[in-house]
């Protein structure tokens, strides 16, 4: 037995079997450390950041644009025209602006994590919808739920990013949300493409592939720290109501105008850049249809991310009259049935979109008083989304008389008159600096 005055056994080890003075007491503490004492603290699993909130966002936009470059094989099993093709597409607009009315603000009650699982669920939802399509029922299905997805996403997506950085790395943050927004909803037409061109199974492997891909994001997501504090399980809906204060619309007009002409691009590429390169340039090839559809994206993103070095009373115009350059270049290419053209009208309409819609959105929430900002800038993206739609719809209808050059032709040229005078109009008349 020991005595009471016996030093520990962490002591005898050291001091009395070497025959020297017992250590002092901070060496004590070190050498019962090092034999396996429990430390004071301890270490918790290191979670995802912002990039990993990105890299969901990312998926969950790519399966929104999935089905752009199989619209032709669709077109081929089931024998629809182009005219169903911006039906289809227009009933996935439908779905983003009912979820923006009524779950714009719906993270900020339930938290950010379980409405991106949700945003996650509907994708794979309308990913199912596409691998058993058997008629058009299904198919307008698959994208109305695609757009419950999109709308759910865009807003939870973007907060979670800038949230989730540090106050050190907030700039890096918002490219971060832009590239995962766009560079998501171009990479989606690409995966597809290329699988669809290089790959068995063209209609089920994009789907099956995405799904996977929803399954890692969802993983990644329950691995997220929350970022509301007070966030409960289940809250009802709350529709809000669309409003513009008097005092902005002055801001919000030619900035809502140019977003609708920017969106109207974006959908005009994703809904019939497929059937005129199959049917007017004779390119069949699924992998060039899925880039030439991303390289618009990739021009807005590289758009969105020059305003940041450009005050936005600046940036509005420049974007304007980007894009009225890149819809010229379009027109263009529609002329003379060149690939080379309409690539290039797609990188710079899609720099000239991305410009003016995040200086437009900057300018509109600076303009609207703190009260109404939340329903001002909803307000902004319905009126995007519409056009989104809407334009596209007509160009449909417009094929059946005019056939696809010709329809083309007129979106052009009604695109390229409302951009150009809302560009003139902001060149006269800045928004206040941001």
């Amino acid at each position: 037995m020991r005595s009471p005055n016996q030093p520990p056994l962490a002591e005898t080890g050291t001091a009395m079997g070497s025959g020297r003075r017992p250590a002092p007491p901070r060496l004590r503490v070190l050498s019962m450390t090092r034999i396996g004492a429990a430390p004071s603290r301890t270490r918790r699993p290191r979670r995802p950041g912002y990039a990993g909130a990105g890299a969901v966002f990312a998926i969950g936009m790519a399966g929104t644009t999935l089905p752009t470059p199989l619209y032709g094989l669709y077109q081929q099993e089931l024998g629809f025209s182009d005219l169903t093709v911006t039906l289809v597409f227009a009933a996935y607009a439908v779905g983003v602006i009912f979820t923006l009315l009524v779950a714009g603000g719906y993270s900020d009650v339930t938290g950010r994590r379980p409405v991106l699982l949700y945003a996650l669920g509907l994708g794979a939802l309308s990913a199912v919808c596409f691998l058993l399509v058997g008629g058009l029922p299904l198919l307008f299905a698959g994208r109305v739920l695609s757009g419950f997805s999109a709308g759910l996403l865009s807003g939870v997506g973007t907060v979670a990013v800038l949230e989730l950085a540090p106050p050190e790395q907030k700039a890096r943050a918002g490219l971060v949300a832009t590239a995962a927004n766009m560079g998501g909803l171009g990479c989606g037409p690409l995966l597809a493409g290329i699988l669809a061109e290089y790959a068995p199974a063209p209609l089920v492997l994009p789907f099956v592939t995405h799904l996977v891909l929803l399954a890692v994001a969802a993983a990644v997501v329950l691995a997220l720290p929350e970022t509301v504090g007070d966030a409960r399980r289940w809250a009802p809906l709350r529709p809000q109501g669309l409003s513009v204060p008097a005092s902005v619309r002055g801001v919000f007009v030619p900035c809502a105008l140019a977003a609708f002409a920017g969106f109207a691009l974006l959908g005009l590429f994703t809904s019939l850049a497929p059937s005129f390169l199959a049917e007017t340039l004779g390119v069949h090839n699924h992998a060039v249809v899925g880039l030439v559809v991303f390289s618009v994206f990739l021009g807005s993103t590289l758009g969105q991310w020059l305003v940041g070095h450009i005050p936005v009373a600046r940036a509005l115009p420049l974007g304007c009259l980007i894009l009225v350059a890149g819809l010229l270049l379009v027109a263009a290419s529609l002329w003379t049935e060149s690939l080379a053209l309409l690539v290039a009208g797609a990188l710079g309409g899609g720099l000239g979109q991305g410009v003016a819609f995040r200086a437009g959105l900057s300018a509109v929430g600076d303009a609207a008083p703190p009260a109404h900002r939340g329903a001002t800038i909803s307000s902004f993206f319905v009126v995007a989304y519409t056009g989104i739609s809407l334009p596209v719809v007509g160009v449909g209808a417009l094929t059946l008389w005019l056939g696809l050059v010709g329809a083309g032709l007129t979106f052009s040229a009604c695109a390229i008159v409302v951009t150009g005078a809302t560009g003139l109009y902001l060149l006269r008349h800045r928004p206040p600096a941001s």
